[in-house]
Formats: C-alpha cells, sequence, structure tokens
C-alpha cells in the first residue's frame, strides 16, 4: 500500500501485527518517509518488509506523483483491494491501473449514505469483485489449494513417537515377525540402533520379541488399522 493515513496504514499494522510482511510504495524519496506522522510506521516497514519509490532519494512528494505511484502499487500485486474510496479517491486510480495490467480489482461494499463508499460502489458497478474478508480475497489472489483445510485424524500412540522410532516400527510386517537385520535395512538405520529402537517400543507396548525376530503387538496391529480408515 501506499503508507497514507487511514486504509494504508491500518493495513500495514495488521500485517505488521500479525509477524507478515509488508511493502510500502512512496511518493517520494525512500529518504523521506510521508507522510511524517506516519514515519515510525514506516520505519518498522522497512525493518520487517520493504519501503521502495521510483524516485531518488532526496524528491519531495507531489499530487502527480501520487497518481504514477498507484500504478507501481497495482503493478506490484496480484490484486487491489478498495476497502473505502469517495468517488475522486486516489484508490480508485490504482484499481484502474490494476484492471488495465490484468489484475483483480475487488471492492468492499459499505453503507451507501457514506460518501466514503461512494468510489467502491462505483468500481462494483464496473467490473470489480465485491469481497467482504480476507479469505475471499485469496480465493481470487491465492494459489490453488492455499485455502484447503489441512485434515486432522484421531491422534493414535504412534503419532507421538519420535520420527526415528516411527521409522523402526513401520518397517515391521504387518503379519508375522522379522529379523533385526531386515527391520534395520527396511528402516535405512543400523542393526544396533534397530535394536535399540525395537526395545524402546517394546517398553511402550507396540512390539515383542518372537523367536529370533520382532514382530508388531496385537494391540499395534489394531491401532496401525484405525489409523488407516475404512478402505
Amino acid at each position: 500500500s501506499g503508507g497514507a493515513y487511514g486504509i494504508d496504514g491500518a493495513a500495514h499494522r495488521g500485517a505488521l501485527g500479525a509477524g507478515g510482511a509488508t511493502v510500502a510504495v512512496l511518493a517520494c524519496g525512500v529518504d523521506r518517509p510521508y507522510p511524517r506522522g506516519h514515519a515510525r510506521l514506516i520505519a518498522r516497514i522497512a525493518e520487517q518488509g520493504l519501503v521502495i519509490g521510483e524516485l531518488p532519494p532526496g524528491d519531495h512528494p507531489t499530487p502527480s506523483r501520487f497518481v504514477l505511484r498507484n500504478r507501481v502499487i497495482a503493478a506490484l500485486t496480484r490484486g487491489t483491494v478498495v476497502v473505502e474510496a469517495a468517488r475522486r479517491s486516489g484508490s480508485l486510480s490504482t484499481a484502474r491501473a490494476a484492471r488495465r495490467l490484468g489484475r483483480f480489482t475487488m471492492g468492499v461494499p459499505g453503507p451507501v449514505t457514506s460518501g466514503l463508499s461512494t468510489g467502491v460502489h462505483q468500481l462494483l458497478r464496473e467490473e470489480a469483485v465485491l469481497v467482504t474478508d480476507a479469505a475471499e480475497v485469496v480465493e481470487l489472489v491465492g494459489a490453488m489449494g492455499e485455502l484447503k483445510e489441512t485434515p486432522e485424524g484421531p491422534l493414535l500412540p504412534r503419532d507421538l513417537l519420535r520420527a526415528d522410532v516411527r521409522r523402526v516400527l513401520d518397517a515391521l510386517p504387518a503379519r508375522g515377525a522379522a529379523p533385526v537385520a531386515e527391520v534395520a535395512r527396511e528402516a535405512a538405520t543400523t542393526p544396533d540402533d534397530a535394536v535399540a529402537r525395537l526395545y524402546e517400543l517394546r517398553s511402550l507396548g507396540h512390539v515383542e520379541r518372537h523367536g529370533d525376530g520382532w514382530q508388531l503387538t496385537r494391540h499395534a496391529v489394531m491401532s496401525a488399522r484405525a489409523g488407516a480408515g475404512p478402505p
């Protein structure tokens, strides 16, 4: 965003507060933070995100430079969201620049009686997409599957094992016993390490000795079947 008062500042602070990265595009040299009241905020953005500008250090902002700056904001993003905008707001120039570049243009509707919603509603009457929360924005501009929830099944005893111990457990056959050498080979470890892990698993009730080999206990077999779910 542009680092300005209002929605710009709120967007930057929200990203910083969530531990994310944010980019401020200035209409002046990056050594002259503007507006001056946001000097501390822009300094935080420089530490946690990025502060950029087309103009060389020392250049001051002018009205025409804000409009030119807006096209840079549009070009840097996958989409532009206009939250509030009066009929002649500079945010509208950013949204239209985004549209010309083939980016997504989105608007957050507001009260029909508010002058700060007039520009947003104008965009929505054109080609902007109506959005009401972050998930709807990500649905448009995010990567495929970004909103997909990770399914979580029940927590099983084997899920609490360390990775090296679980590899040895997984190396045992579902039926019958296996010698230590075979278990070590399947688990990609040494026989001595496999023996140490097997005794650890025995103390937890997962495996048992059977002659010269090792096998899963009945409890471990039932637990594995429960984790696999229905066929």
